[in-house]
């Protein structure tokens, strides 16, 4: 058991393992019990199973906390473990909250029952704990062989911010998307659903014999992933902003996505409402970038008032865009 011991990506072998082994616990809990059998899962249901990740993250950002206060373990940049972990998971949440807004145009592209969504949504997230796992690994390689990487993650996160402030937003075209396109195109995919199957076995229309065909909930899945990775470009710097330590900078983000993924049929009959949080996070993502520079000319900026001055944009920009859209003709028609 010495291997449990050993270093691996600046931690020992038995947190990265002990982290996994919650996470995949908690799905299967989700997946094999709460949703056993497929269902609509309604607003309630949606924020409670919501608030049960957000309290579980939130813990073990506590036991993180603990952990690095009583010297049981150490960052590699010689952050507070527990802020760092505490910012990097605020940020990714907030930022994660435009990504429902996609995920509902690709279901509704589809035309997926929202009984089926969330059998593929926590499906997906397997798909994330790997992909994003290989991003923040590269991430970290590029960091410790060349730091100077760090001043192009800040610049790309100004530019960012700087081009989500100016530039208007436009809904994508699920039609012309490439990976639909290419799918479809070297793929034998289904026309309609089959349940929750990902994958059935038809005849093939030429021979007769009886192939292996793709179902549009699989084609859903594999573009929520893709649209995941490209989130990712803006939200894996800005963590990485705030820390070097891959095993925070991971573990902030996995227990981000993993409520992301139950508040999303809240968030989605609402999404409409949180428009000037966009902003807010544009001003976040300036703020980070410019951190770094500060950092490197004028000494490191106390990562409190980071996580502060982090949460207090991104609450700003919940709080005002909730006042703004209160008088709003759809929030009247439910009331109604």
């Amino acid at each position: 058991m010495d291997f449990l011991l050993l270093e691996w990506i600046g931690k020992p072998v038995w947190m990265w393992l002990g982290f996994l082994t919650i996470v995949f616990a908690l799905l299967a809990f989700d997946l094999g019990v709460l949703h056993k059998e497929d269902k609509e899962m309604g607003i309630s249901e949606s924020l409670w199973l919501s608030a049960f990740y957000i309290g579980f993250a939130i813990l073990y950002g506590g036991a993180i906390w603990w952990a690095y206060e009583a010297g049981l373990i150490t960052t590699a940049d010689d952050t507070h473990a527990g802020i760092t972990y505490f910012t990097g998971f605020f940020i990714e949440k907030a930022l994660s909250i435009d990504n429902v807004f996609v995920i509902s145009l690709i279901f509704t592209f589809f035309a997926i029952p929202r009984k089926y969504q969330y059998r593929a949504l926590v499906w997906g997230i397997v798909a994330v704990i790997v992909l994003r796992g290989l991003m923040i690994g590269i991430g970290a390689a590029l960091v410790q062989e060349y730091s100077w990487v760090l001043y192009i993650f800040g610049a790309f996160l100004i530019a960012t911010g700087i081009k989500m402030l100016v530039v208007p937003e436009s809904d994508p075209d699920m039609s012309k998307n490439p990976v639909v396109r290419f799918f479809k195109k070297h793929m034998r995919v289904t026309d309609e659903l089959h349940d929750q199957k990902f994958f059935v076995r038809k005849p093939d229309p030429t021979t007769g014999r009886l192939v292996v065909w793709a179902t549009p909930l699989f084609l859903a899945l594999v573009v929520i992933n893709i649209a995941d990775l490209i989130f990712a470009v803006d939200s894996v710097p800005a963590i990485f902003a705030i820390t070097t330590d891959t095993f925070i900078v991971y573990t902030a983000n996995i227990m981000a996505i993993l409520g992301l993924r139950a508040l999303y049929f809240a968030l989605a009959a609402m999404v409409h409402r949180f428009h000037y949080l966009k902003y807010a996070l544009a001003l976040v993502l300036v703020f980070i970038g410019g951190k770094i520079f500060w950092n490197q000319i004028f000494g490191k900026v106390d990562p409190a008032i980071s996580l502060g001055v982090t949460l207090a944009m991104i609450a700003g920009g919940i709080f005002y865009s909730l006042w703004k859209t209160r008088d709003d003709p759809q929030e009247k028609e439910k009331v109604a």
